[in-house]
């Protein structure tokens, strides 16, 4: 028998509250920021488990650490927070859960990303580790992030002395469910998720009366000029074999049909997963909106702000092929080579901010038949809801299962 396959004999006692667990977590999500009956959950649970923790780590984050002797030390990640999405899964343990976000709004709150699927899988990998360490040397900590969603909860809990707290960490491990069959585990070297970067660009123009647009400069036909010419970046900018996704997502203007307004607000989506690509599209972007302000007669510059960015997640060939292989072994033909996803995730500042080498992974979570009458019938698209959506469920075997063994196992290719 395998060291993990020992550690994974009490999968079935841990199975048992995991799963109640996880529809607690989904039943009771919280927005980034607000995660404060997760953490009380998370913390307690670990500290039951016998692991030293610290809470309140860059506001919410919580981190256990258990110490077993001499080895390498291993930091497994979890994000904990929710969405402003109103569920729609129809699921019995659905989120009817309402908050207050950021900017004082009341809006519905939902786990549509599956992070409640992560604390879970992490809670589930602490609680088998803890309990066969007689199988492994080293250290393991299990670290829970806030406020992955918005860009900033990593760089907290790092802002925040995570460094003095876990000491020397020699490898990071992070993983995410996404809308592939459950069962299956997804790797991939090099770049894995994109750099993200939202714009907010206000343009201006001159106000005045719907019918007098001669003595206007209107910032609605300013706005749209400049939706148009950005599409030209990626067609005609970049190169046919490398991928960047731009998106206006919004644009706003105006109060009444018969008013031109003063100003235009657009904002905008980049992903990316070079650097030198992202410099240039973002310099791209920016003598556009400078040339048609320009071209509009514009009477005042354009204005730039940089929001909600993410680092680009580049995994580590080594450390991914190892992970890699220990999951071949275990998993046998569920595993597969992915190609680069479009999402963006906030965990690679961990790693980076700790100088270690990390990998971050995929496993699926939707059901399996399900996924394949879809495929079968050319409709994944339609059928399949995605993370962020209102419908996005993860079922909950074999996907906690999944999660939960590919965090030993990849642990313990170092432990």
């Amino acid at each position: 028998m395998s060291r993990a396959t020992d550690v994974m004999a009490g999968l079935p006692e841990v199975r048992v509250w995991q799963e109640d667990l996880y529809r607690d977590l989904h039943q009771h999500p919280e927005l980034s920021h607000q995660e404060h009956r997760t953490a009380k959950l998370v913390s307690d649970k670990l500290t039951a488990l016998g692991y030293q923790v610290t809470e309140g780590v860059g506001g919410t984050g919580v981190v256990g650490i258990l110490c077993n002797g001499d080895g390498a030390s291993v930091l497994m990640r979890a994000d904990m927070d929710a969405l402003p999405v109103a569920e729609a899964t129809g699921l019995s343990y659905a989120s009817t859960v309402r908050a207050t976000d950021a900017a004082g709004k009341d809006v519905p709150v939902m786990h549509a990303c599956g992070h409640d699927t992560h604390v879970t899988c992490l809670l589930g990998a602490a609680a088998l580790l803890a309990d066969g360490r007689e199988h492994w040397q080293g250290t393991a900590i299990a670290l829970f992030q806030p406020a992955e969603e918005v860009g900033g909860g990593a760089a907290g809990m790092v802002a925040d002395g995570l460094a003095d707290i876990v000491g020397k960490v020699d490898v990071a491990l992070g993983q995410h469910v996404g809308p592939a069959p459950a069962g299956l585990v997804g790797t991939r070297s090099g770049p894995v998720l994109a750099a993200a970067d939202s714009i907010r660009v206000t343009v201006y123009g001159r106000g005045g009366h719907g019918s007098m647009p001669h003595a206007c400069i209107d910032p609605v036909v300013l706005a749209a000029m400049i939706v148009v010419r950005l599409q030209t970046i990626v067609s005609r900018e970049v190169a046919p074999n490398e991928t960047v996704v731009l998106t206006v997502g919004s644009i706003n203007s105006g109060a009444k049909s018969n008013i031109i307004g003063d100003r235009a607000v657009l904002e905008l989506n980049l992903r990316t997963y070079d650097q030198a690509i992202r410099t240039a599209v973002i310099a791209a972007i920016k003598r556009i909106v400078v040339a048609e302000c320009q071209a509009s007669d514009s009477p005042k510059e354009p204005e730039f702000e940089f929001y909600d960015q993410f680092p680009v997640t580049d995994n580590d060939e080594a450390v991914t092929t190892r992970a890699h292989d220990a999951f071949v072994e275990h998993f046998g033909e569920r595993v597969l080579t992915i190609p680069p996803v479009s999402g963006s995730e906030d965990f690679s500042d961990i790693p980076r901010a700790l100088g270690v080498p990390y990998t971050y992974w995929m496993f699926g979570g939707i059901d399996a038949a399900e996924f394949t009458r879809a495929a079968e019938a050319g409709r994944i698209n339609q059928d399949i809801p995605v993370n962020h959506s209102p419908t996005f469920g993860p079922v909950i075997q074999p996907t906690l299962d999944t999660g939960t063994e590919a965090l030993v196992v990849a642990a313990l290719s170092w432990l």
